[in-house]
């Protein structure tokens, strides 16, 4: 099985289940090739429905969306304001 490397960053209230790094810090994953978000949001025990927005390379990602070697992962909280 092909191993894949990932950097992922969690971001606000996400950022108490990846304690250890400091803001915007990423983490280094290594995932099996074909890993999707949802299945590494389950593996980071981010709640699915503190996970407002996911970034894959800059640009907005699905949870069923597959994963590939190098990407840079962002898992976003909804964010209050006013």
């Amino acid at each position: 099985m092909k191993i894949i490397k990932v950097d992922v960053r969690v971001f606000a209230t996400l950022r108490r289940y990846m304690p250890g790094y400091a803001i915007g810090e990423a983490k280094a994953i290594e995932l099996p090739d074909g890993t999707t978000l949802e299945e590494l949001r389950a593996q980071l025990k981010l709640p699915l429905d503190e996970v407002k927005v996911i970034m894959r390379n800059g640009i907005q990602a699905e949870l069923e969306e597959k994963i590939e070697d190098g990407d840079r992962i962002a898992y976003v909280p909804a964010v209050g304001g006013g």
